[in-house]
């Protein structure tokens, strides 16, 4: 009996050796893998796992940038270039910690009349001469040097023209498509260029999986999606939500919830992010703001709408806009940063709007004369930043030493 029972301790204790063995190398290889996703400074193209957008390494990266706005107004340009030289302004967006940006453009914006104004050229001599596609190389090349990640937002169809749909009678379906497969072709192999936004805030008639293909968004994100990536197949194909899904009304653009049932879907099932909009009642005092739980009934109206993407492990969600003048003690301040501590506490990749003070309702992270930093904004985003390889905390300026602004800017092993 002795002898039975020392070989069951003895197979007992091979076990728990074999298992701890087992449990140090799995340890040392994920603080192994970690070490080097902390130690990389460049992502290049993005896809998804599970809710998860990786590098090619398998590293996540939480993008978390700004947008700068501009080409897709009358002024064909990205703003503030009759106040800064353009080069200053990518560097104090990188400087203050911000490692993309959503870049909104119009289709009119490639109409050979569309010439822009509104620059200094006395500040901006290098940009004389150039317009359009050419104008936006240049702000596209200005961010690869200083690693910054692009996004591309067609906003509007025409300048300061932005339709309920994807499409309207002079710009069609058919051209829509035309000129982003223009841009993909273009872009192709640049990793600058991360993704295409393929509409803004679709809404109004716009519906969700019924099949409609005048007002389906999902069928139409389908087809501009997979023709994109037949020509293009790093980009992130990144489709915003509607307004209203089954009489819940929501904002622009912010409305995800038939995703889930009626989900888009590509050829390269890796390469869909689902986005969304969401304000506070700076914008427009929504029911749920004049809810006697306020603001503690705010995560549900977020996960209900959009967040539930990234929660349930279904895609990865870009919170595309989002912004506010407050960020004080009253209901504007408060819903702002709740939904900070909300977007960080969830993982979820954002683009600020805007980096520009000329957004009427919600003013930007630059301060009306083009140059200083709101630093009450920066200071709430940035409890949903984490300083780069090689980066230290900005300074009180918005200005920092040894910056890497390159977008893995929260990277760490994905999830096994």
């Amino acid at each position: 009996m002795l002898h039975i029972k020392d070989s069951r301790i003895t197979r007992v204790l091979l076990v728990v050796v074999l298992a701890t063995v087992f449990l140090l190398a799995s340890i040392t290889a994920i603080w192994h893998t970690s070490i080097q996703c902390q130690s990389r400074t460049s992502v290049g193209f993005l896809h998804s796992f599970g809710s998860e957008l990786v590098d090619a390494a398998g590293c996540d990266v939480h993008l978390t940038g700004v947008n700068w706005f501009g080409f897709e107004t009358n002024s064909f340009a990205p703003h503030g270039l009759e106040t800064r030289n353009w080069q200053d302004m990518l560097n104090q967006i990188k400087q203050t910690g911000f490692d993309t940006i959503r870049l909104p453009f119009s289709n009119q914006l490639f109409n050979p009349s569309s010439k822009p104004q509104g620059i200094n050229y006395r500040l901006n001599p290098d940009l004389k001469g150039l317009q359009g596609l050419a104008l936006m190389d240049r702000i596209i090349q200005g961010a690869r040097d200083l690693g910054l990640k692009i996004i591309l937002d067609r906003h509007d169809t025409a300048a300061d023209f932005q339709p309920e749909l994807w499409y309207t009678d002079k710009v069609t379906e058919a051209r829509w498509i035309h000129d982003w497969l223009i841009l993909a072709r273009h872009y192709r192999g640049n990793d600058t260029v991360i993704g295409a936004d393929l509409a803004n805030e679709p809404r109004g008639p716009a519906t969700w999986g019924d099949g409609n293909p005048r007002t389906d968004w999902r069928l139409a994100a389908e087809r501009a999606g997979n023709a994109i990536l037949a020509v293009n197949p790093d980009w992130l194909i990144i489709v915003e939500g509607i307004e209203q899904y089954h009489g819940d009304y929501y904002w622009w653009g912010g409305n995800l919830e038939g995703a889930g049932q009626f989900p888009v879907k590509l050829a390269k099932p890796d390469k869909l992010v689902y986005s969304a909009h969401d304000y506070g009642p700076e914008i427009y005092k929504q029911s749920w703001f004049r809810a006697p739980n306020y603001p503690h009934n705010l995560p549900s109206v977020w996960q209900q709408h959009w967040a539930y993407l990234q929660m349930e492990n279904i895609a990865p969600v870009l919170l595309g806009e989002f912004g506010g003048r407050s960020v004080g003690t009253d209901p504007a301040g408060v819903w702002q940063r709740s939904l900070v501590v909300f977007l960080q506490k969830q993982g979820i990749s954002y683009t600020y709007w805007a980096w520009n003070p000329d957004s009427g309702d919600t003013g930007g992270i630059l301060q009306d004369n083009w140059t200083t930093v709101n630093q009450s904004k920066l200071h709430i985003l940035s409890t949903h930043r984490r300083p780069l390889p090689g980066q230290q905390h900005s300074s009180p300026e918005g200005h920092s030493k040894n910056v890497d602004a390159s977008p893995n800017l929260y990277r760490r092993p994905r999830s096994k």
